[in-house]
């Protein structure tokens, strides 16, 4: 099942080989034609599987002049799979969702977006309506696969991502719904659960937050050189 419009990307997306990803959020690409190329690689975490030299990427274009890069690093190409990097893509694939009603989100009658809650915290959507619980929404998303058809989430230590978990646990308690959204931005994936040897004390914290109510759901996406649409609901779980 497809939930949700296409999200497209603003211009056509470009190919070209890795040859290196460093300082976090910076790429060094040789595109198709053999310009080489600097790109922003939107992507925090350690990609693991991901940045090996050579490997095939698309990049997006742009002309913003108060960018400081001219090209920003979206898809991963993989023999067998596409993968989406741009962890700031997943809010917007599961916005346009929003939009149109996934299945145990839909009903509401508001969709808000990064909405402060807590101490120093956004919510990614807050959604409401007349006679129904608040559901806070927290949308992770998930790159990382060392087993075949199994996505794992995170690839590395996320002390942002334990402190989300008791931000919804407390949401729970104070009687609202809260729901962690693991959007896997890879097609080679059927399952999800959590890389409890990366970060242990994640690992922790998201047993502890299911066990305080917290809802977990987990998607996958379409996803091509034209743009990325939220697909099907997968299972959570390695062990299926």
């Amino acid at each position: 099942m497809v939930y949700g419009a296409l999200m497209r990307f603003a211009t056509p997306l470009v190919s070209g080989r890795l040859i290196r990803r460093y300082m976090r959020f910076l790429s060094d690409v040789e595109l198709d034609d053999g310009q080489v190329v600097k790109a922003h690689c939107p992507n925090p975490g350690s990609m693991m599987g991901l940045k090996d030299e050579g490997t095939r990427v698309w990049l997006e274009g742009n002309d913003d002049p108060k960018k400081k890069l001219d090209w920003g690093w979206r898809l991963v190409e993989l023999p067998d799979a596409f993968v989406g990097i741009d962890t700031g893509a997943a809010n917007g694939v599961v916005g346009e969702a929003l939009a149109q009603g996934i299945d145990g989100l839909d009903g509401y009658d508001t969709i808000r977006a990064e909405v402060k809650y807590r101490e120093k915290s956004r919510v990614d959507f807050l959604l409401t309506g007349e006679g129904r619980r608040d559901c806070y929404l927290e949308v992770k998303s998930v790159t990382l696969s060392r087993q075949a058809g199994l996505a794992e989430f995170p690839d590395s230590v996320t002390s942002r991502g334990t402190k989300h978990l008791g931000d919804l646990a407390a949401m729970v308690e104070a009687g609202h719904r809260a729901v962690l959204l693991f959007l896997v931005q890879r097609t080679d994936c059927a399952r999800v659960d959590v890389a409890r040897d990366i970060d242990p004390v994640y690992a922790e914290a998201f047993d502890a937050a299911r066990a305080a109510g917290v809802e977990v759901m987990c998607f996958d996406c379409a996803i091509s050189p034209e743009g990325i649409t939220l697909r099907d609901a997968l299972p959570f779980g390695a062990n299926l």
